[in-house]
């Protein structure tokens, strides 16, 4: 489960090295770039927001040959497409497959373990983001080397399509239905201002991560004058120390609970994703470094703080409803806005706003806990 959760996650940043390429291959702007990502957020939220009624039908297991059945069809779309119109149309699609998996490997993962061994397993199955942050920049500079985007893209496609027939013969567990949103416990959850504030936390970590993250390489080669090889190397090298620290983060947010850990995580984030945007060169290097090495520390104590909006019974709904939309708006818009800044010739200020949004984000994380100790 945790290999082909590696398989999904790099679907959603699979381009995030290669779009210096594919933006002088199509002659698109940074904004056109950043909206790629976008698009995938944006079917990554539809196909979460109707993954109950999906695997209700099929059941987990049949979800998740699904899933990656058409996240491998989609991205061959996006590898063979010779419009902007076709490439987003794939883009939306990658987002659908990638979205329908997360919540049938959840119920899957825990229907193979007992209970006792839950925490466990899923933090095995969550080393497979901050994996897939560190190999795939450094396996799309050596795959550049010798290949062209598109042809990086079909062959990751047929992998995505050898993991969904594996996974129909072999995979375990996941042979039930699953369950769709009453909407009575959305609405309920709709009218909490807790969720509004949750989710624009959980806006602000997606942002510092993976919004950063997917726009990181193109900021480094076309404003700052790294080459494509060095630029990849460092995005990737940068996140070598995350996996060990998100077992930090997950000590020191039960140690010290989630207020303090998110406040302090947004405050450190906010300073160390502004300088990425204002240091000089001689000192980006460390910049880049430290940044996602802060930001890790997010997600242990933000999910800490979702759990608190629901019962055992509800918390489901709640995740539900705060990850896709966090992941549209801080994994969607925030490329976006970056790409929008480098068109008006302020890229390195796109990141400092980031940061300054961030920086905000620490306050509110104060407010939450006023009402909500977690």
């Amino acid at each position: 489960m945790a290999a082909i959760f590696l398989l999904n996650f790099t679907g959603r940043v699979i381009l995030a090295p290669l779009l210096p390429t594919v933006e002088e291959d199509l002659g698109i702007s940074h904004a056109q770039a950043g909206m790629f990502f976008l698009f995938i957020s944006a079917g990554y939220l539809t196909a979460m927001s109707g993954a109950g009624y999906v695997s209700a039908r099929l059941m987990h297991h049949r979800t998740i040959v699904l899933s990656f059945a058409l996240l491998g069809l989609s991205t061959l779309v996006v590898a063979q497409a010779s419009t902007l119109t076709g490439i987003r149309f794939g883009l939306f699609a990658m987002g659908l497959g990638a979205g329908l998996y997360l919540p049938s490997a959840i119920a899957t993962i825990t229907s193979l373990v007992t209970r006792p061994h839950w925490g466990k397993a899923i933090s095995i199955h969550e080393l497979a983001p901050n994996t897939s942050f560190i190999i795939v920049p450094l396996l799309g500079e050596l795959l550049l080397r010798s290949l062209s985007w598109r042809a990086i893209l079909f062959y990751f496609g047929l992998v995505n399509f050898l993991a969904s027939g594996l996974y129909a013969v072999f995979g375990r567990g996941g042979r039930f239905a699953g369950e769709p949103p009453v909407p009575a416990v959305v609405w309920r959850f709709l009218k909490d201002p807790m969720l509004w504030i949750v989710l624009a936390l959980f806006i602000l970590g997606v942002a510092i991560t993976l919004g950063v993250f997917t726009m990181l390489p193109l900021y480094l080669v076309s404003e700052r004058g790294l080459g494509e090889a060095w630029a990849n190397t460092l995005v990737g090298l940068s996140r070598g120390a995350c996996p060990v620290l998100a077992l930090v983060a997950g000590w020191a947010a039960d140690r010290f609970g989630a207020r303090r850990t998110l406040s302090t995580t947004l405050t450190l984030s906010g300073v160390t994703v502004a300088l990425v945007g204002l240091v000089p060169d001689s000192w980006l290097t460390l910049a880049v470094v430290i940044q996602p090495m802060v930001a890790v520390g997010f997600f242990p104590a933000g999910f800490t703080a979702l759990s608190t909006l629901g019962d055992m019974q509800t918390r489901g709904t709640a995740v539900s409803l705060v990850v896709p939309m966090a992941f549209v708006i801080g994994g969607g818009a925030t490329p976006w806005f970056l790409g929008l800044c480098g068109d008006l010739g302020a890229f390195d200020m796109g990141f400092v706003w980031v940061g300054v949004f961030t920086l905000a984000g620490a306050f509110l994380a104060r407010l939450y806990t006023a009402r909500h100790t977690a």
